[in-house]
């Protein structure tokens, strides 16, 4: 059986705005069903290949499809395939969060009764229903996000665009959202979410394109990223600080590459290939040698470092 398509294809994707360079060649592609979240720092290319690929912009040269249309020659047909999430919410913040779904519903033609069982449908869907007749001002944010995230599945689009969904939310709120995103994928959504928090990507994306320079530097799911910086870490707070040149030497001998050491914390880590061993052999070591710590353990390195570590090294292959 032939694997279904890509949900969104993009090859060799450029754009410039006078003499700045917004994509250089960028490659993506997303599985459908999938969440793929896209990483860079300000200024990669994020959101103009997200406004590209939902038809907003067109792209200088190269080629991008998403759910099989072509967004330059086909952008009505990509536009009734998809919904968009931007950074800053879309809804009406003086009407209740059932007038802003009905009247998405009817901005989008349907008819007054199926834009009403629509509107409740979502509401029900995104448990906005207790709030369904307050002002969408009243909101909180991560509510107002809920809200948006429900605007945009009015007619169930296949493909969702999320550009930074959660900027500004306190924790709860991102998780309100998080937990939204996951009920879409659940129900067969294909979802391209850019963000800059680390670990909104490592929630919940199943693979991860990292950006720089207009250009995919890294592409693999997070458990893959990480392993390209050296898998599982030791690591070891000393109670001395004295004790850091020390500790420094013992962890780096078990890891085999050298130890990693910030003085103003006392902390020393490295990698280690043989997580059980390399702990208990740090622990006998440490011991043998008097060394008091206040903490030791073992980790799996963040999306954070590898981020650092990527986008601060532009040898790095896909």
């Amino acid at each position: 059986m032939d694997s279904p398509s890509p949900a969104v294809l993009a090859e060799g994707l450029t754009k410039r705005y006078g003499d700045t360079v917004a994509l250089a060649g960028l490659d993506l592609t997303v599985e459908p069903g999938t969440v793929h979240g896209v990483l860079g720092p300000n200024g990669a290319g994020k959101t103009t290949a997200v406004r590209i690929l939902t038809t907003l912009t067109r792209p200088g040269g190269g080629t991008a499809r998403v759910a099989g249309f072509d967004v330059v020659r086909e952008p009505a047909r990509v536009r009734a395939a998809i919904g968009l999430v931007g950074q800053h919410a879309a809804v009406d913040e003086i009407l209740g969060g059932r007038q802003n779904l009905v009247m998405f519903g009817r901005l989008h033609h349907l008819g007054v009764r199926a834009a009403r069982t629509r509107a409740e449908e979502l509401l029900e869907r995104f448990r906005l229903t207790d709030a369904a007749d307050r002002p969408a001002g009243a909101y909180s944010g991560g509510m107002r996000r809920r809200l948006d995230l429900a605007a945009s599945m009015i007619l169930a689009p296949p493909v969702l665009f999320l550009d930074e969904p959660t900027t500004g939310l306190d924790p709860r709120g991102r998780n309100e959202v998080w937990e939204s995103v996951r009920t879409l994928v659940g129900g067969g959504t294909t979802v391209l979410l850019t963000t800059q928090y680390l670990e909104e990507a490592d929630q919940l994306a199943d693979r991860i394109s990292v950006i720089d320079h207009g250009r995919v530097i890294a592409g693999d799911t997070p458990d893959g990223l990480k392993a390209r910086i050296g898998g599982d870490r030791i690591d070891v707070v000393v109670r001395d600080a004295a004790d850091l040149a020390a500790t420094a030497e013992i962890i780096g001998r078990i890891g085999g590459r050298g130890a990693d050491v910030h003085a103003d914390t006392g902390h020393v880590g490295a990698a280690v290939t043989d997580r059980v061993a390399a702990l208990t052999e740090a622990v006998r070591a440490l011991d043998s040698a008097g060394i008091a710590v206040e903490d030791i353990g073992l980790r799996r390195p963040t999306l954070d470092e590898v981020f650092l570590r990527l986008t601060d090294d532009q040898e790095v292959t896909v």
